[in-house]
């Protein structure tokens, strides 16, 4: 076994190692959720805190970690009789993203049940995390039916299986941590409720912080044993001061005026439910305990607010996490100040200082007022001395807008409208479910019916190639009126390679959107873009929430701009619209033949997923670009490319006033999709076309 990084050898990240600690003191307060850029330690920091957990004591010979004081009743492995506990350290256990079904919650034994003929239930990863750490590296990646069982047994505290004709049930209360990479994509809400607190991790922008990093780790890789050893004696103070804080813990008391302060902020910050006053309470209580006070104090409640309410203030997917701390004091201010206590406060030095030096490492403070209590780690022999000057701020230089004004063109008529500022996008609304119709094979999601490797069991065929989901009963009863032939004689199932039956499961694909938006000068009225962004900022919301990849093509003045590529970071695409400018002619050809060629790599890296093309414009076309010719022309020839590989798309008609072209619904003929006018374009009307999209070859269909 490879020897684990040192919790308190980790540099700076102060509330990170807060709230881990926090954790460990009272697992009640429900997980952590760490958010940041690649490369912030997050899983070295996650990984170190299992060393510091307190060990547990079991039932010998339980494998779901019955307590021997307060044994589960339903255990598999019971009845327990009393008697002696064992001892052991608290498992921290990882869930891999790619992780099955069978594997997390455990299944049916079938090596035991071909053999001998009987049910037995071998247990899963939730199983092995009962009283311990279950932890998800990239939790935004992870599958959806893996959510719902991780939802269901973080809110229930058990793990109910039924399936291939076990009924199991046993407990699954573990510390919930996640950490993952905002710009992979975003959590779903439901499963971001679930975390008692966040973090926001990035990397320290001081230079002698980074080297300070840099020297640690490589110590640490070139003799991770020596490394640990020359930690262990701030690791084993923590360790007991984590357990002084969990015996201290019940003592604690949160006041009436401690209990106001959480109901006003979380009143004040509108937050959904009543959990974030549960977890603000319970993480409270675990800061004044780790400070070694019986008493919750004013700042602890605002520590616990910064803790447990970013995630939870969010009203959709593209608000910024984040707290208004200004707004959190003048909550706050608006009661008393605590009353102090007659018993002297504790030494604010913590026990991760190192063996020499013993200074913080990014000037912060211990104690309830520096981070609730957060010993310095950039201590040891070879922590910096001193922090370095603040770099003199660079000349402020000029924006590209700012460059672009004062560089305007001499030719502009021929160049089109100049650039316009970016406008706001109206207030997005709710759009109904866009499917696809038939069974699809794409990457697991939550919109089309598809072929998947999870989800729910519907049938049984051979298989072909190698076996990967095994269906029981199929290959039981394929097995069963041959077993006289085979000579079977005792309870064990004689089964040969032509038995065996692969199981055929039915989920839900994510699809990929591309959008086509018209940047140019015609395109440039501030009330119109603002109607075109809403819709399409509406239609970003709705594939954040299935899972769905999108991407973002602009045109304008003579070329195509790809600003977004294919991702399933709808929150980045949000952003791009949003500073969208407009100004200049209109290559339309030049963008259908961009979204063509988008379209084609995204065929060749992920062929199984199906795209549809939301065009928004009003159907000029007034620059051939670098091609030449007649726009209009190239643009019908671009549009007829793509309908000849049967691509579903969408025309968004943004023409207005009392004289008509009738463009758009020419170039939707061209496409052989559907046209709508922006004056039709209403909260509802979008979605209800985007569901009525029909293409020569069938594929879509309005959801039921």
């Amino acid at each position: 076994m490879s020897t684990p990084y040192p919790f308190t050898a980790l540099v700076g990240q102060t509330d990170l190692r807060l709230a881990l600690l926090l954790n460990a003191v009272s697992p009640a307060v429900g997980g952590v959720l760490v958010r940041g850029e690649k490369g912030t330690a997050k899983s070295t920091a996650v990984r170190a805190l299992s060393t510091l957990l307190p060990q547990v004591d079991v039932v010998p010979g339980c494998r779901f970690s019955c307590a021997p004081t307060a044994p589960d009743p339903a255990c598999p492995d019971g009845p327990h009789e009393p008697g002696p506990a064992a001892a052991r350290p608290a498992r921290m256990v990882e869930l891999p993203v790619g992780a099955s079904e069978d594997r997390l919650v455990g299944a049916l034994d079938i090596e035991r049940a071909l053999a001998e003929g009987v049910k037995a239930f071998e247990p899963g990863l939730l199983a092995d995390a009962h009283r311990g750490i279950l932890y998800v590296d990239e939790v935004n990646l992870l599958h959806d039916h893996l959510i719902d069982l991780l939802l269901d047994a973080a809110a229930m505290g058990a793990s109910y299986v039924e399936r291939e004709g076990v009924s199991v049930r046993h407990a699954a209360r573990f510390l919930l941590v996640g950490t993952m990479n905002p710009e992979e994509g975003e959590l779903r809400p439901q499963l971001l409720d679930r975390f008692g607190l966040t973090v926001e991790v990035a990397a320290s922008r001081e230079p002698l912080q980074r080297v300070e990093v840099v020297r640690r780790r490589l110590a640490y890789e070139d003799d991770p044993a020596g490394f640990a050893g020359r930690w262990s004696g701030d690791e084993e103070e923590v360790r007991a001061r984590v357990v002084a804080a969990r015996a201290l813990l019940p003592q604690v008391r949160l006041g009436d005026t401690s209990l106001l302060q959480i109901a006003a902020t979380c009143a004040g910050f509108e937050v959904d439910g009543m959990r974030a006053d549960i977890v603000m309470a319970r993480t409270a209580t675990a800061l004044a305990a780790w400070a070694g006070r019986t008493e919750v104090r004013k700042e602890d409640v605002r520590q616990a607010a910064l803790l447990a309410l970013p995630h939870r203030r969010r009203r959709n997917p593209f608000d910024a996490p984040g707290l208004d701390e200004e707004k959190l004091d003048r909550i706050l201010d608006g009661f008393p100040d605590d009353e102090p206590e007659p018993e002297p406060e504790p030494e604010p030095e913590g026990p991760g200082e190192g063996p020499e030096d013993g200074g913080p490492d990014d000037g912060g403070t211990d104690g309830p007022d520096g981070g609730g209590g957060v010993p310095p780690q950039d201590s040891g022999p070879d922590a910096p001395e001193t922090e370095p000057e603040a770099p003199e701020a660079p000349e402020t230089q000029p924006s590209a807008q700012e460059k672009a004004q004062e560089k305007a063109p001499e030719n502009e008529a021929a160049a089109g409208p100049p650039e316009q500022a970016p406008v706001r996008a109206a207030e997005p609304f709710r759009t109904k479910m866009l499917s696809v119709p038939g069974l699809g094979e794409g990457a697991s999601g939550r919109r089309s019916r598809a072929r998947t490797a999870h989800g729910r069991t519907t049938g049984a065929q051979r298989p072909r190639g190698q076996l990967t989901k095994l269906h029981l009963a199929a290959t039981v009863h394929a097995a069963a009126p041959h077993q006289k032939a085979r000579g079977r004689t005792g309870r064990g199932l004689v089964v040969r390679k032509d038995d065996l039956r692969q199981a055929t499961r039915e989920g839900r694909e994510g699809n990929l959107v591309l959008f086509l938006v018209d940047a140019s000068g015609s395109m440039a009225a501030r009330q119109r873009m603002s109607a075109v962004k809403g819709a399409v900022l509406s239609l970003l919301l709705d594939a954040y929430q299935r899972r769905d990849k999108v991407g973002l093509i602009t045109f304008r003045g003579s070329s195509a701009e790809l600003a977004l590529p294919p991702t399933s970071s709808v929150d980045a695409a949000a952003t791009r619209l949003e500073n969208l400018p407009t100004g200049g002619r209109t290559p339309l050809a030049a963008g259908l033949l961009k979204a063509h060629e988008v379209l084609r790599i995204e065929r060749l890296r992920d062929p199984s997923r199906r795209p549809l093309l939301v065009v928004v414009t009003d159907g000029r076309a007034t620059s051939a670009g670098s091609v030449g010719g007649d726009p209009r022309e190239l643009s019908a020839r671009s549009a007829r490319l793509l309908a000849a590989g049967g691509l579903a798309s969408v025309v968004v008609d943004c023409e207005s006033g009392p004289v008509r072209l009738g463009l758009a619904a020419a170039l939707a003929a061209d496409l052989g999709g559907p046209a709508v006018t922006l004056d039709g374009l209403r909260a509802d009307s979008l979605a209800g076309l985007v569901k009525n999209v029909r293409t020569p070859s069938p594929t879509l269909r309005r959801a039921a």
